[in-house]
C-alpha cells in the first residue's frame, strides 16, 4: 500500500513537472498572457483587459524567456514591426513590461506640435470622434482614478475625454484621447536611432512613453531586442479589482480585435 502511495505521489510530481515545462515553452515561443494595469492606452485598451501577446510576430530575444533567461544575442527569427502595431515591450531600464503603440521606426523624425503628431514632417491627421466617457471610480488592482477633461468630477460622476481618430502615414487609423494641454503636447524633434523604436500611448495626456527619457521617468527609445510581441486581440475583460468579480465582466470586449 505504501509503495502504491509513493508511486501515485511520484506520478503527480511528474505530471506537474511536464505541465510546467509545456506551459513555459508555450509562453516562451507562442503567446504570453498580459493584463492591462493602467489607462495609458485608453480607449483602445482598458484597465482590466486580458490579452495574449503574439511572440512569433517579431521573433525572439533574451527577453522572450521568463526572467530574461534566453541565451540569445540580438533577435532570432525576427521580422520588422509595422507602424501602428500595439506592442508589449520590456522597459529598457526598469525591467517591467509596457504596452504602447509603435509610432516611430528607425530613422524617423517624430515631433508633437499643439497635440498633433508629425512623422517625418507629415501630419498624422486627427478627426474629432465625439467623447470617451467612463465612471469616475477606482479602476483595476492599483485602484487608480481616471483623468477627466471635465474636472472636477466627483467619485461616481461621468468622466469625459475628447476623442479623435488619428491616421498614421501608412494608413493605420486608431483612437486617441485628449484630457488637457500638457508640456508633452509640444516636443522637440526626436530622431529614432537605428535598431530602436519610438512608442506612444493612445491616451496621450496620461501615458509614460518615448516622449520622455528613462532618466526623467519615461521610456525613451526602445531597442529591438526589448520587443516581446504584438497585441492582437483582447481575450477577456473585467472592470473590477478581482477576476472573479463576474458582475464587472465586460462581455462586449471578449475576443475583441485590437486596432
Amino acid at each position: 500500500m505504501a509503495e502504491k502511495k509513493q508511486d501515485g505521489i511520484w506520478e503527480t510530481i511528474k505530471t506537474i513537472f511536464w505541465a510546467l515545462i509545456i506551459a513555459g515553452v508555450f509562453r516562451t515561443l507562442f503567446f504570453q498572457p498580459f493584463w492591462i494595469p493602467t489607462g495609458s492606452m485608453k480607449d483602445t485598451l482598458l484597465i482590466g483587459d486580458f490579452l495574449f501577446v503574439n511572440k512569433m510576430a517579431y521573433g525572439y530575444s533574451r527577453y522572450s524567456c521568463p526572467f530574461s533567461s534566453c541565451p540569445i544575442s540580438g533577435r532570432l527569427l525576427g521580422s520588422e514591426p509595422e507602424r501602428g502595431d500595439v506592442v508589449v515591450f520590456r522597459h529598457p531600464s526598469l525591467g517591467t513590461d509596457y504596452v504602447k503603440r509603435l509610432i516611430g521606426l528607425p530613422g524617423d523624425k517624430i515631433q508633437v506640435t499643439n497635440g498633433i503628431l508629425f512623422i517625418n514632417g507629415e501630419e498624422a491627421k486627427q478627426v474629432p470622434d465625439g467623447t470617451f466617457e467612463e465612471i469616475k471610480q477606482a479602476q483595476g488592482r492599483f485602484a487608480t482614478f481616471p483623468q477627466c477633461a471635465n474636472s472636477p468630477v466627483g467619485q461616481g460622476g461621468t468622466c469625459i475625454k475628447e476623442k479623435a481618430i488619428e491616421t498614421l502615414p501608412n494608413g493605420v487609423t486608431h483612437s486617441v484621447l485628449n484630457v488637457r494641454n500638457t508640456r508633452l503636447d509640444n516636443t522637440n524633434v526626436f530622431t529614432v536611432p537605428d535598431g530602436e523604436y519610438f512608442f506612444m500611448g493612445d491616451n496621450r495626456d496620461n501615458s509614460t512613453d518615448s516622449r520622455v527619457s528613462p532618466n526623467a521617468g519615461g521610456v525613451g527609445f526602445v531597442p529591438a531586442e526589448y520587443l516581446l510581441g504584438r497585441a492582437d486581440r483582447v481575450m477577456f475583460s473585467a472592470a473590477g479589482k478581482r477576476l472573479f468579480y463576474f458582475w464587472t465582466w465586460r462581455y462586449d470586449r471578449f475576443f475583441k480585435a485590437i486596432e
